[in-house]
């Protein structure tokens, strides 16, 4: 199945929900806006977390422990560019939908509490996407250079970087740099995910089942 069929599939089950609607939520144009931006909202969110999590806790550990070194970070630095735009549209789409539902002036500290929580995510996620993330690809590369003239970087699950660091004075300090900004970017991602937890406890508040 390519992806425009899982599209439309997806699509297609999504407009199908509306049937199951209680009448009372649509019964005229305003309310089927509330429910629309309801809808958007918790699907964007559940969206970004459900992204978030596997690529954090996940999808990385099993990716490094099962791929050559220097093919998992080339993977990795596909996959982050386009994880980071996605929670970045995501957050979007959550704030202003949640802006529109509880306008600033008419919201109780609770609501703007919560949408402050879903613009932390946001420039967390941001300071990612266009700061670290390019920093920290750039300098694997550029370590990776270094470590494939030592003939290192295949090896699958550990690493022999710290050994031949010891005595590869530009290999270390590079090992070092790279630390601080993947570092960096981990701290941003945490607590972007963070910030999407807190506001999920709200959520929570407000389901009914």
């Amino acid at each position: 199945m390519d992806w425009i069929t899982r599209f439309v599939v997806v699509v297609a089950f999504l407009a199908a929900g509306a049937v199951f609607l209680p009448e009372s939520s649509s019964s005229d144009a305003d309310g089927a806006l509330v429910v629309s931006l309801k809808l958007g909202h918790l699907l964007c969110f559940a969206t970004a977390w459900g992204a978030a999590l596997w690529a954090t806790f996940i999808g990385g550990i099993i990716m490094f422990k099962n791929l050559p070194r220097h093919q998992f970070g080339n993977l990795q630095s596909k996959m982050f560019p386009a994880y980071f735009s996605l929670i970045a549209v995501c957050n979007a789409i959550s704030i202003m939908a949640f802006s529109y539902l509880h306008p600033w002036r008419n919201s109780t500290s609770t609501e703007k509490l919560q949408l402050g929580f879903l613009a932390s995510s946001m420039l967390f996620n941001l300071s990612n996407l266009f700061i670290f993330t390019p920093m920290t690809i750039n300098m694997m590369k550029r370590r990776h250079k270094v470590e494939r003239e030592s003939n290192i970087g295949e090896e699958i699950g550990w690493s022999k970087n710290v050994e031949v660091a010891k005595a590869n004075p530009q290999l270390a300090a590079m090992n070092k740099k790279f630390g601080m900004i993947h570092g960096l970017s981990s701290l941003a991602n945490i607590f972007s995910f963070g910030s999407l937890a807190l506001h999920s406890w709200y959520l929570a508040g407000k389901l009914l089942l």
